[in-house]
């Protein structure tokens, strides 16, 4: 009987055993069906042309789809908002830009989410500055000249941006501060559809991306006076800053970034910042980047995090402290 009792209490013992290894192994491997980006922003902006180069390196590397959608509206705060309101499963991602970091001063309550509650931040992608183009047949060649039109023409000079309250619309109120001009807003609902306007001379001038206007810089339909960082950019080496050009204590750094709604796995969160992080070493990434002006960043979602934050708090204090208006 001991010995029956014995056998008996050994092969319960293994069948609990076996019974709890479907609890470890039973869970299917992350990703096991498409993925999705939000790109809060209309098709063919700078933010897009990003997005949707890491979008497709990525379906690569975890072996599914990840399908791009754009969702633009409200400086980005509509599609950012879908995505903070999805499932925390890591099949949703958005791409953030410097915008969503001031959309937090200039919308203040109106905002339907809270950027550093209901995301949780993924990874530091890019950073990148604009540059400031203007139309062909507009009689400057530097920001100086620019500058003195405005003077002399006060109101007259208008200029394009992707929407209000965006990192391109605050570059330029920006400028209109310390450069001490009054210029026109005109407002679009992206980027891609301003510089139109601008090539057209319907605008007279815009602040954008690199990568979003060289090809009409190149064949002519844009002159270029100057980038917005504080030191000069490798892909365009000859064309002067902001601060160069005269306009002291100007600077504008764009980036982009990528998060996640609010509690997502940890497992799930660092597979999909390692992939990135791989992706952004690649050289043909880092290539296309730096042909466009920007600089590739990577780093852990604690970096990317923290980075956010103190661009909100950056971006606080200069819009209070320059009193900058977008309504």
């Amino acid at each position: 009987m001991d010995m029956t009792r014995r056998s008996f209490n050994q092969s319960s013992l293994a069948l609990a055993s076996l019974s709890a290894v479907p609890a470890v192994f039973s869970q299917p491997i992350f990703p096991t069906r498409p993925l999705k980006l939000m790109i809060p922003f209309v098709p063919g902006g700078g933010t897009d042309i990003v997005g949707r180069a890491v979008a497709q390196k990525l379906g690569s590397a975890l072996g599914q789809t990840v399908v791009v959608e754009n969702r633009a509206g409200a400086n980005g705060t509509i599609g950012a908002n879908t995505v903070a309101k999805s499932p925390a499963d890591g099949y949703n991602l958005c791409l953030l830009t410097a915008s969503h970091s001031v959309n937090v001063t200039l919308q203040g309550q109106k905002q339907p989410y809270d950027l550093n509650k209901d995301f949780d931040p993924l990874i530091h992608l890019a950073v990148q500055p604009y540059i400031l183009v203007v139309k062909p047949g507009l009689p400057v060649k530097s920001v100086a000249e620019l500058i003195a039109l405005a003077k002399a023409r006060p109101g007259s000079l208008n200029f394009g941006s992707s929407g209000i309250g965006g990192l391109v619309h605050l570059s330029a109120e920006l400028f209109a501060t310390l450069a001490n001009i009054k210029i026109t807003h005109v407002p679009y609902k992206g980027g891609a559809e301003a510089m139109m306007d601008v090539i057209a001379g319907n605008v007279d001038f815009m602040f954008t991306s690199l990568n979003q206007s060289k090809s009409f810089i190149d064949s002519g339909q844009l002159k270029l006076l100057a980038v917005t960082s504080t030191e000069r950019s490798p892909a365009i080496p000859n064309t002067p800053t902001m601060r160069e050009a005269g306009v002291p204590d100007y600077e504008v750094v764009s980036w982009y970034g990528m998060a996640v709604p609010a509690g997502v796995p940890a497992p799930v969160l660092a597979k999909l910042n390692s992939a990135i992080n791989e992706i952004l070493k690649q050289p043909d990434m880092q290539a296309k980047m730096t042909a466009d002006g920007s600089t590739a960043v990577g780093g852990t979602p604690a970096q990317f995090g923290k980075f956010l934050r103190a661009e909100v708090d950056k971006w606080r204090k200069q819009i209070e402290h320059l009193n900058i208006q977008v309504g």
